[in-house]
């Protein structure tokens, strides 16, 4: 706010204005003296005050000289500072009932972004105390790699109740995505409305347990195969390592390799076992063989971060070859004709 809005400002603004200046102690203590339908209005006003100017800042003190102020530190209005005033003055339920009419509510998809962009032990630290249903809906909505982590960071308990329930969740109820949202918003002040969103799912829980230490992720799998086998089969086929190329059928481990570049190949080639390799080599011909060969024996020590993203990379190419109908990735013995 300018010295110019504020000069041509209704006496409630400067009032206003005044209360966020003087900080949320003092300004509790004059909202104290109102009536609820008259702090309700000044409420509405200075919610929507964002920075005030140092001019305005002296000018509005000038005007209530009456009042002496023990903070004119406060610059800023908004949510939060109107939260916390009405929370001295009525309590958090009043304030709660105050401030939902200030501001227009949080889509829940915000409330997930948000969480979302916080690091993995402040969410876990979030939800550690709620029921794994809570915890695997919202996990399903945040990376993979990021579910991993917090995964990673449960009790082996809770951990595998919440990856089973991980991998079932599909559509979400609009009422459902309010119960959990409200639920966490007592952490976050933040407030939802109702959204209607797919979630979680075997392919989510695939990918996220592939960022699991493997030890881990095997004993999470076995767990959930004793209580969803049908699931754990599910999640077996997406959950696609680099190790499992064996598990390709000759036919179409040669149209993934017309995909593969043959130098990523031979980087993603070199630390894995003789079995693996022999595997591959027999799907291709003598001759583009034996060049990998060679190019493996003669390449250079390499980090291990470049051969896991060459590996990465294949297995990509492995899952969009597969939702493409190119190849399968089923156990079972294929047919061809």
């Amino acid at each position: 706010m300018t010295l110019e809005e504020y000069n041509s400002s209704p006496r409630m603004h400067k009032l206003a204005v005044f209360l966020v200046v003087i900080g949320p102690d003092s300004a509790a203590k004059i909202l104290a003296a109102f009536e609820d339908y008259e702090v309700e209005q000044i409420a509405m006003i200075m919610a929507t005050l964002e920075l005030i100017d140092d001019a305005v800042q002296q000018k509005s003190v000038e005007d209530f000289t009456q009042i002496i102020s023990e903070s004119v530190l406060a610059i800023s209005g908004g949510y939060q500072y109107t939260r916390d005033i009405m929370e001295r003055l009525k309590g958090p339920y009043q304030a709660e009932r105050f401030v939902s009419k200030l501001v227009p509510a949080r889509n829940s998809s915000d409330v997930i972004k948000e969480i979302g962009e916080m690091e993995p032990r402040q969410i876990h630290n979030l939800l550690k105390s709620e029921q794994p249903q809570t915890i695997a809906f919202l996990l399903s909505y945040l990376s993979p790699r990021k579910a991993a982590e917090i995964v990673g960071l449960l009790s082996p308990e809770v951990r595998t109740e919440v990856t089973v329930r991980m991998g079932t969740i599909e559509a979400t109820s609009a009422n459902a995505i309010n119960t959990v949202v409200r639920r966490l918003e007592r952490h976050l002040d933040m407030k939802a409305t109702q959204l209607m969103q797919k979630s979680g799912g075997a392919a989510h829980l695939a990918e996220t347990l592939n960022l699991l230490d493997r030890s881990i992720s095997k004993t999470l799998l076995e767990r959930i195969d004793e209580q969803n086998a049908s699931l754990g089969a599910s999640v077996r086929k997406r959950m696609f390592s680099f190790d499992d190329l064996a598990r390709l059928s000759v036919v179409d481990l040669q149209r993934l390799l017309r995909e593969v570049d043959s130098s990523s190949l031979a980087l993603a080639l070199k630390p894995v076992a003789q079995a693996l390799r022999e595997k591959v080599l027999r799907a291709m011909s003598k001759r583009a063989a034996e060049a990998l060969m060679e190019e493996i024996e003669f390449m250079a020590a390499v980090r291990l971060r470049d051969v896991e993203m060459s590996q990465e990379a294949i297995i990509n190419t492995v899952r969009r070859l597969e939702e493409e109908g190119e190849i399968s990735l089923e156990t079972e013995e294929q047919e061809y004709v």
